[in-house]
């Protein structure tokens, strides 16, 4: 039945709205879990692609540029090259739609709901790589080491590049002309494309991106795009204004000579001269530009390869300044996704800290706990646990007995200002915490070493008097860590660092 135009255009219009109807009931759902409602997202991105795609099909067709549609129409109305006979084509339509279910016996009316049910439990393909968690952390280690292995980059650790590669205006802009960083902030914002476009499907990214070129290039009028505030205004006027030199203000060659070799190397480079020779060279044929047009000089002052005086002139800096402009709307852009992607960068960081401080296996079994955790969400949230005393929960997510709670004091609550006042429910719990990753890295920020001594210290002011008594009364001022480092191994035995050494080198741990 699907084989004539108008048959075509209802299938299509129904399509439309069956996608239609199951993009509402999805929504109308709330998803449990982070996953889940990443699930539904792309499901209702893909059948609003399927919705446009659609529809521009309808378009195509009710445009009719072939007028088969309007003929296909007359031809229903019983027009014929010979005249008008409705009832021929009325027979002639009865016996295609006979045919049709002649050849299709099992054809039959499909139950909408039954295929909504199963397109609502669909789970999209989404690719993320083992870093990025599902969508949870930004995986920009190829860009890192893109970073810290090129001029415009530093030495720093990945942890401060997620502080620092959103900040692209500190960069000075004469790096930035190079191709190495154009590079380099195409892939960066290739990456953060496509990851927004992974966890954020419903999002407009053509309109976001629209309004940023449309403040953009106001900005850039007025040169008040950060860090090119030099470039936006100064240019505009005079696009050879940062390698051209004005020869008004020199009547000698002896004066252009105090310009310095490199800014003279970059004047006749902008003007497609040689740039070769001694300072006075340089000047030399530079000062000939003053009172000569480029089009009269002789060609043996321009560069071999060069395209011309008039090429190699305003126009080769005016391609270098769109250039530059090009690079600073990339900037903007980038900007602008990381702004949208600043709470993802946040637990970025606070993961890389933490993956710092474990081991293999303690990454392992973390892992391991937050798949588990995601799978028993949803389940978690719609029981309603009764606890009348409002006891601790246990390791099985129920509440402990009221014996065990009285026994071990687990309704005294301990708090640690080392630890950002986190709060620590019964003794025990209080007293393993000094061993935790947690009050460790709250030491070690402090510039405090976490050794016996500072057991049962919760308060930042004690724990600092504490170690300056301690620094005083060894008589020194740095701290000893052969001494008083400590080092636990795999059973939870406490040594110093000196011994924790020997016996590692001997094997015994």
């Amino acid at each position: 039945m699907s084989s004539t135009l108008l048959e075509v255009t209802r299938a299509a219009h129904e399509d439309v709205e069956q996608l239609e109807r199951l993009i509402v009931k999805d929504l109308q759902n709330d998803p449990p879990t982070a996953k889940d409602r990443l699930y539904q997202s792309h499901r209702v991105r893909n059948n609003i692609d399927t919705i446009i795609s659609t529809t521009e099909k309808l378009i195509e067709i009710y445009e009719d540029k072939d007028n088969a549609r309007k003929d296909e129409i007359a031809a229903l109305g019983g027009q014929t090259a010979t005249g008008i006979n409705v009832f021929s084509a009325f027979y002639d339509r009865l016996k295609e739609i006979r045919e049709y279910h002649r050849k299709h016996p099992a054809a039959r009316l499909v139950n909408a709901n039954e295929d909504d049910e199963a397109l609502l439990k669909e789970e999209p393909v989404i690719e993320f790589s083992g870093e990025e968690a599902f969508g949870r952390y930004l995986d920009l280690h190829e860009l890192f080491n893109q970073y810290i292995n090129s001029k415009f980059g530093s030495k720093i650790e990945y942890s401060a590049y997620l502080d620092v590669f959103s900040q692209p205006h500190n960069i000075p802009w004469k790096l930035k002309s190079t191709r190495q960083y154009r590079e380099y902030m195409e892939n960066l914002l290739e990456y953060l494309i496509y990851f927004f476009q992974r966890t954020e499907p419903l999002q407009d990214l053509d309109r976001i991106f629209s309004k940023v070129e449309a403040e953009f290039e106001e900005q850039w009028a007025n040169g008040q795009v950060q860090g090119w505030e030099k470039q936006g205004q100064e240019n505009e006027d005079d696009p050879a204004q940062h390698t051209m030199i004005d020869l008004d203000y020199y009547s000698t060659v002896e004066e252009l000579m105090e310009v310095g070799p490199e800014k003279l190397k970059e004047a006749l480079a902008s003007l497609g001269l040689k740039t070769g020779g001694t300072v006075q060279q340089r000047a030399e044929r530079l000062f000939l530009t003053k009172h000569t047009p480029l089009e009269k000089l002789d060609k043996k002052h321009f560069a071999k390869g060069s395209l011309g005086p008039r090429q190699n002139g305003s126009t080769a800096v005016s391609q270098d300044i769109n250039s530059l402009k090009h690079i600073a709307l990339m900037e903007a852009k980038m900007k602008k996704l990381a702004d949208l992607l600043s709470k993802t960068i946040e637990q970025t960081k606070e993961n890389v800290v933490k993956k710092q401080a474990l081991t293999y296996e303690e990454m392992e079994q973390e892992r391991e706990e937050e798949e588990t955790q995601v799978d028993t969400e949803s389940d978690d949230e719609d029981q309603q646990i009764y606890n009348p005393l409002k006891l601790p929960m246990g390791w099985d997510g129920k509440p402990i007995p009221y014996w065990l709670y009285k026994l071990h004091g687990l309704g005294q609550e301990f708090k640690c200002e080392i630890c950002g006042n986190y709060s620590y429910w019964g003794r025990r719990a209080f007293e393993r915490h000094f061993k935790e990753w947690r009050h460790q890295h709250g030491m070690r920020c402090l510039g405090i070493p976490n050794t016996k001594n500072f057991n049962e210290i919760t308060n930042i002011q004690e724990a600092q008097e504490l170690w300056e008594k301690i620094r005083e009364r060894q008589g020194v001022n740095k701290w000893r860590p052969d001494l008083e480092e400590e080092y636990e191994d795999k059973e939870g035995n406490i040594y110093n660092k000196k011994t924790y050494t020997d016996l590692q080198r001997q094997g015994l741990i």
